[in-house]
């Protein structure tokens, strides 16, 4: 199975040089190492930078994603501040993120905010990269399966909408293609505190076989994992088969570390 390493820059780099200055310094590196098969690149800047960035990876081996889209419309309205998926589609993104646990928690979003996202999303041919993961009082009540099957109830409920509705060329048959989970443990994130990788990878195989349980045809499921991988730890995650990648926020912000990890996933995966 491919892995993939994702770069979510969330509200970095602060100007159009620094984000240039960063892709500079990504396209020269995978221009000299060579395509870092089998593991597919992508990052995730700002919406502001997203065309440009989009722009500059075109034929590269590096995608493009939006972090968030509008749960109102999958194309056009009046919702001050929204961008659809139709938009960030049009700007050159192929991918988005949705249900990162910033915006569960700043921005209170619910499994039926995120249905309307993902609807939206693959209804337009976006991507999605769907971020689940508990917190650290779940962690300690030893509630993190309960927690993660609560919030994959979203492809449970997606899947029952195509089955009644068949408003998408996506279905359960190729479900696998255009969705990746991403399981990132919240107290994780930016912490320095990390899982063990036997832990995340009962974690994995436990949210594979529970999308099996939906529906047969997504047994094969990419799952990364995400919360403070960085290039000393990556090799260790990148070793298990079933973890399939990385999420990765800060150390994505340079190019060293971002593409340690990519070779490390490459090395281990290939």
């Amino acid at each position: 199975m491919q892995s993939w390493v994702i770069g979510n820059w969330k509200q970095n780099p602060a100007t159009n040089n620094d984000v240039n200055m960063l892709l500079d310094q990504l396209l020269a590196a995978v221009a000299k190492d060579g395509v870092t098969t089998p593991c597919q690149l992508m990052v995730a800047p700002s919406c502001v930078h997203l065309a440009s960035v989009s722009g500059r990876v075109q034929g590269t081996p590096i995608l493009s994603a939006a972090q968030d889209i509008s749960a109102h419309s999958g194309s056009t309205g009046a919702y001050t501040g929204d961008c659809s998926a139709q938009q960030v589609a049009d700007a050159g993104a192929t991918w988005t993120i949705l249900g990162h646990s910033e915006r569960r928690q700043y921005h209170r979003e619910t499994n039926d905010t995120l249905l309307q996202k993902l609807t939206h999303a693959l209804s337009q041919n976006l991507n999605v990269v769907l971020c689940i993961g508990e917190t650290q009082a779940q962690y300690d009540a030893s509630e993190t399966f309960a927690v993660l099957v609560e919030q994959l109830a979203v492809v449970k409920d997606w899947l029952a909408q195509q089955s009644l509705e068949s408003i998408s060329a996506i279905q359960a048959s190729n479900l696998a293609e255009h969705l990746i989970i991403a399981y990132e443990p919240v107290w994780a994130i930016g912490t320095g505190k990390v899982p063990t990788v036997t832990e995340v990878a009962a974690t994995h195989d436990y949210i594979k076989q529970t999308l099996a349980s939906f529906n047969n045809n997504l047994a094969e499921f990419t799952v990364l994992y995400g919360g403070s991988v960085n290039a000393d730890n990556a090799a260790s995650f990148a070793a298990n088969p079933a973890i399939n990648g990385a999420l990765v926020g800060g150390a994505a912000l340079k190019s060293e570390s971002f593409l340690a990890i990519a070779k490390a996933f490459s090395s281990a995966k290939s």
